[in-house]
């Protein structure tokens, strides 16, 4: 463990974060983390269960004293966002998470941190080894695959559970008491592409330097889209310049707003006045595309520079020769999916001021032999304009000739006006630390729903430390945050709530 961050833990977080920390768990890629979680209670002789989806469940019964008092159950996910610098060699199907202390925050090196949701895990471990703090029956409920659609919550059963109040950990402000968020799904479209050989300059154009960011919370931000932008380049460029495309991809997470793309085109010379083996030909056809490149560039960081002031966009020569670019129509086909697909905000609440109600991200553009993907996030807090989006995003593709798939669909957790348990919160935390919690509804997903469906009238909040640029190489967590956050816990805990 990081002596830094030795010296700084309070009741084990941090001990706990760093073990979950040497253990890779990206989205799909749970085994082990699953594994060390069954075996950390079987060491401290608690009662759970272990799905096929690999969900984790935890019960510790109360202490004496709490035995009549209502269960509360606990709540996070054991995945992470896989985002890293892109040089970097770190792998993240074997490779630890390296931990940096800075200050009073948490982050790692050229890599997401899993702080989401990682603290939630290592507060429930914290507080599930903790026999000396007095509280009601505790059920834990540690989730696989939130990050990629809440496959593991979509398949929990929960019968076993008694609990009659939940607190979802899985929230990134301090002094804020969630409420509802939106719900969800990934629609994917496919398109099928032609391709055909010709001789020319090939060159790499790379689109980076942008933000990005997590595609429900900052999405209402004005976050360009690596995507988006790269399709407006070429749809710019193709009004003056001839040229094909080879291959283009960007994004990594549907969830995540991307950062970079790239696109490697070909560039031709009109056969009809030169030899398309020309080298000089291709050479002035080259520079006339980059001078154009170039231009197009500092336009959109003029007209970008307060939302990205880092947008950076450069051109590589990689050499003549023959390569399968796309069929001409195939061409028009992908550029037009690429700029008229929507994305981002499409809704804002009419009854909470400042809370997007519907959106979209496209966050996996990639390029195949035969077809074209483009995957996208779909988020609402109304049901059936979540469907009137996937249902334009199936029109639009369809039109074009090609298919469209709806995956890990998830429901939205809606807001319930009387909440005792968020009033129990509220009081605690005014009383810890001198100021009320805001309630809010957000505009991430969170598997609140499913629980909310899953056990009818239980009283759900969701809160958290506070966590910064999550899902992006740049994320970090509040050392004191996180302890504050664990000791207003704890009171919870140790508060009797009754019936409330």
């Amino acid at each position: 463990m990081n002596k830094s961050l030795e010296q700084l833990d309070y009741k084990g977080i941090f001990k706990y974060f760093t073990e979950i920390s040497k253990i890779p768990r990206g989205s799909g890629n749970e085994g082990e983390i699953s594994k060390y979680l069954v075996t950390f209670a079987k060491t401290h002789n608690l009662e759970y269960t272990q799905d096929e989806a690999k969900n984790v469940i935890m019960i510790k019964e109360a202490s004496p004293g709490y035995e009549d008092e209502p269960a509360i159950l606990l709540q996070g996910h054991m995945d992470m966002v896989c985002e890293k610098l892109k040089d970097s060699t770190h792998d993240f199907l074997k490779d630890e998470i390296k931990l940096i202390v800075d200050g009073d925050f948490l982050h790692a090196d050229g890599t997401t941190l899993g702080g989401d949701n990682g603290i939630a895990v290592a507060y429930i471990l914290a507080l599930f080894s903790d026999e000396t703090l007095p509280h009601p029956r505790l059920e834990a409920v540690i989730t696989t695959d939130e990050e990629v659609g809440m496959l593991g919550a979509k398949e929990l059963d929960l019968s076993g559970l008694k609990a009659k109040y939940m607190i979802n950990m899985d929230s990134g402000e301090e002094g804020y008491l969630l409420a509802s968020c939106a719900g969800g799904l990934t629609g994917t479209c496919y398109l099928p592409i032609n391709r055909i050989t010709e001789y020319g300059k090939k060159i790499k154009v790379s689109i980076g330097g942008l933000i990005g960011g997590h595609s429900g919370m900052d999405i209402v931000k004005n976050r360009s889209n690596a995507n988006k932008v790269m399709g407006r380049l070429l749809f710019d460029l193709r009004e003056s310049e001839q040229f094909g495309i080879i291959h283009m991809e960007g994004g990594f997470k549907d969830n995540v707003i991307p950062r970079e793309a790239y696109g490697e085109l070909l560039v031709t010379v009109d056969e009809t006045t030169n030899n398309s083996k020309d080298e000089k030909a291709l050479t002035e056809a080259y520079l006339k595309i980059k001078s154009r490149i170039d231009e197009l560039t500092k336009a959109y960081q003029h007209e970008l520079s307060g939302s990205e002031p880092d947008l950076k966009i450069t051109v590589e020569d990689l050499g003549d020769g023959e390569y399968p670019m796309l069929h001409p129509v195939s061409f028009e086909k992908v550029l037009f999916m690429l700029v008229n697909m929507p994305y981002g905000v499409q809704v804002m609440s009419s009854h909470i001021e400042g809370l997007v109600e519907s959106s979209l991200n496209l966050g996996i553009f990639r390029l195949e032999e035969d077809k074209a993907i483009f995957c996208n996030s779909v988020r609402s807090s109304i049901g059936n304009y979540k469907h009137y989006i996937s249902n334009r995003l199936n029109y639009l593709v369809s039109f074009l000739g090609g298919d469209y798939e709806v995956r890990s669909e998830y429901p939205a957790w809606e807001y319930k006006k009387e909440s005792p348990l968020r009033n129990h919160l509220n009081r605690i935390y005014k009383e810890l630390y001198g100021k009320e919690m805001k309630v809010e509804a957000i505009h991430a997903g969170l598997e609140c729903g499913f629980f909310h469906e899953k056990m009818p009238g239980i009283d759900i909040v969701s809160i958290g430390p506070e966590l910064y640029r999550i899902h992006t190489i740049e994320e970090r967590l509040s050392i004191s945050s996180a302890i504050r956050v664990y000791k207003f816990v704890e009171t919870v805990l140790k508060e009797k709530i009754g019936d409330l």
